[in-house]
């Protein structure tokens, strides 16, 4: 009589499959993830010339502008609550470990971005920004659904007031003032954009798996979306009048003017793109969209490399990496994307993490180990 088969254990490919497809990756946030980056791609490298508008197709390139770094900056707080205990806070000794490592996290993430800056390519590097936005995040994580989503809804619908004043900050006019602006990312302003961090920290903390979570921010987000870009259409105020009054300024929804309309409508908009992807992901589609996921399983790797090739490739054609117009003139954007994804693909398929996703992780458990280390001793 013969015994039980033993289990056989994955070979590399098998784990390198379950480590993108499996019970540990929500599918939905990793699409989402991929198609953030890929904005921001055409963001980069596209002429945008004409603001987005829903009823006139010729725009809808636009849609990428300031959305896509919105739609960003909400997935980073969808992941920070992912990786500290998803619906339920991690607490005690686990509790101060995922405090460090976010502590390194961002640390790390200020250097690379500060780098990339010296590169000289001609974009708003989002990086600093983003490592200010993970250390204000550092004494909320522990914080439930409700409060984080009340205090993002609050902080969304203030901050712009504030906004308007202290982007007209005399500071901002000086070299000085410019140096600052570079060093912590004031093009996408901490102080108003801690609202998206919490808002995806929250829909995180409600359980983003779930069908009803799903559903709710479908329609919380298509309504916020639909309203304030409803009344920037309605009633809102050319680019060139927002410089001349205060209300002007704050009654707003143009891309990257962190004015209130575009606040509410940019973070719904974003907030529906993420239901959406979590949606199609219960779906066979979850399989043909297999190659964004793999780019949104490594998202800084692909953010990171995007400039870096950037920067070789202008100083090598046009003698200089900060020549905008003759970068965006060689049509780039089709070559990065597919290389991007093909290679993101691969890698993912046969290698597993990203490069800079490894490297963060790795880095941050060594200080966490070293801190709780010395905390117990």
């Amino acid at each position: 009589m013969s015994g039980p088969v033993p289990a056989t254990e994955p070979g590399w490919l098998g784990t390198r499959w379950t480590r993108l497809n499996g019970p540990g990756r929500v599918a939905g946030v990793d699409l989402a993830r991929g198609l953030a980056v890929l904005g921001m791609f055409a963001a980069h490298l596209l002429w945008i010339r004409e603001p987005f508008t829903w009823t006139d197709a010729s725009t809808w390139v636009a849609v990428v502008d300031g959305r896509s770094s919105i739609l960003f900056a909400i997935l980073a707080g969808v992941s920070i609550g992912l990786a500290t205990g998803g619906r339920t806070p991690l607490g005690g000794e686990s509790l101060r470990t995922a405090r460090v490592k976010l502590i390194v996290r961002a640390a790390l993430l200020w250097v690379i971005g500060i780098l990339l800056i010296l590169t000289g390519v001609p974009v708003y590097v989002i990086l600093p920004a983003y490592a200010l936005l993970f250390l204000l995040t550092v004494p909320l994580i522990a914080l439930d659904s409700r409060t984080l989503l009340v205090l993002a809804g609050t902080l969304a619908a203030v901050m712009p007031v504030a906004q308007v004043a202290l982007d007209d900050l005399p500071l901002w006019r000086t070299t000085s003032g410019s140096l600052l602006s570079a060093v912590i990312g004031w093009h996408y302003p901490f102080t108003t954009w801690i609202a998206f961090v919490l808002a995806g920290l929250g829909v995180a903390r409600a359980g983003i798996g779930r069908i009803e979570v799903q559903l709710r921010m479908l329609g919380v987000g298509v309504i916020l979306a639909a309203v304030a870009y409803g009344l920037d259409a309605a009633t809102g105020v050319a680019e060139a009048d927002e410089r001349s009054s205060y209300l002007a300024a704050l009654w707003t929804g143009r891309a990257h003017s962190t004015g209130l309309l575009e606040v509410l409508g940019s973070g719904g908009f974003a907030l529906a793109v993420i239901a959406a992807c979590l949606l199609l992901c219960r779906t066979v589609a979850v399989w043909v969209v297999l190659p964004l996921r793999a780019v949104g399983a490594m998202p800084l790797t692909a953010y990171v490399g995007q400039l870096l090739v950037w920067a070789v490739v202008a100083s090598a054609v046009l003698g200089r990496p900060g020549d905008l117009a003759g970068f965006r003139e060689l049509d780039p954007l089709a070559p990065f994307v597919l290389w991007t994804v093909a290679l993101c693909t691969a890698w993912a398929l046969l290698i597993g993490r990203g490069p800079l996703e490894w490297i963060l992780d790795r880095s941050s458990r060594l200080v966490a180990t070293a801190s709780v280390g010395r905390v117990e001793r």
